[in-house]
């Protein structure tokens, strides 16, 4: 049997409180509307009210150009890796419900197009291989990628960087300048995995130095609760994620180092389906122009990454 000390079990209860709070395992219709300073959450943690879609008017001229397959169903089955608060989590009474401001936007798309929107739970990397077949759409905090462009449609709606976070007071003296043989945490499959860490570890035994112990965990929850508990020295993930997860953490952690590699977010489609990216966009580019948009971002404090168009297979540097 496995007995913890006194401190043992303070950090496993502080790690299972984060893992709560980041779950935000919580009423979300019961929440309230507004939004906590920049983290998508009210004063107690809560998650925001999610969006109705009710109050989104069908486009006509939009909905005609929706593939006569996805408008037989009369909805658009959407892949989601719900567990990268605040874009895509599970929250309401039963813990089980997807909310989020990629949800939410998802949900706008759908209305807009005169379409429900499903949203069913995927691991992360098993989302673009199952566009067309399962899913019509992928959203889920994508960054465009030139290699992920090889396997799918995109369509940017946000944009974000990525972000570094250690524990509380950096006890463990952390520099991105040097994380040779340090133990990294990231979620399997994100562009922080590859090329940005994979990356970073290459140089590192290039230069003789020991490569970076990568922790790659499918949902990035488990990344942050083990880096509050000790058992990593420091995690990588999208910008805003990452300043949700300090705003949940209880004063757990903190940033390392600014911002940075800021990239276009995208919708996926099937590499076949360049009609549905095309409705899918124009939809996208009328709520933002209409302030809906915005206001689904400023509902979870993440407008800070609006971007002024929609667009197909934007051009991106990596």
């Amino acid at each position: 049997m496995n007995v913890l000390n006194g401190q043992g079990l303070r950090t496993a209860a502080a790690a299972a409180a984060v893992l709560v709070a980041l779950s935000a395992c919580t009423n979300a219709s019961e929440a309230g509307s507004g939004s906590g300073a920049g983290s998508g959450t009210g004063g107690s943690g809560q998650a925001t009210a999610t969006f109705d879609p009710g109050t989104v008017a069908k486009d006509d001229a939009l909905a005609a150009k929706v593939p006569d397959q996805v408008r037989s169903k009369g909805k658009l089955t959407v892949g989601s890796d719900t567990t990268y608060a605040p874009a895509e989590f599970l929250a309401a009474s039963d813990g089980q419900t997807p909310v989020g401001y990629d949800v939410d936007l998802a949900k706008a798309i759908g209305a807009t197009l005169g379409l429900k929107v499903e949203v069913q739970t995927s691991p992360f990397e098993g989302i673009l291989p199952s566009l067309g077949p399962k899913y019509d759409l992928g959203v889920s905090s994508f960054f465009i990628t030139k290699e992920r462009s090889k396997a799918a449609n995109f369509v940017s709606y946000f944009q974000a960087g990525t972000q570094w976070a250690v524990q509380k007071g950096n006890p463990k003296t952390i520099s991105l300048d040097d994380l040779c043989g340090k133990t990294v945490g990231v979620q399997t499959g994100t562009f922080q995995e590859n090329p940005d860490i994979s990356g970073r570890s290459a140089q590192c035994v290039a230069a003789g130095k020991p490569a970076i112990n990568v922790v790659s965990l499918k949902n990035q929850t488990d990344v942050t609760t083990r880096l509050v508990a000790g058992g990593m020295d420091a995690m990588a993930a999208g910008s805003i994620t990452v300043a949700y997860a300090i705003t949940q953490s209880d004063g757990k952690l903190q940033t390392l180092g600014d911002v940075y590699g800021a990239s276009p977010v995208g919708i996926a489609v099937a590499k076949s389906d360049t009609a549905l990216a095309d409705a899918v966009a124009g939809a996208t580019n009328k709520l933002i122009q209409d302030g809906t948009y915005k206001k689904i971002l400023a509902a979870w404090g993440t407008d800070g990454g609006a971007i002024a168009k929609a667009e197909v297979n934007p051009t991106v540097n990596k």
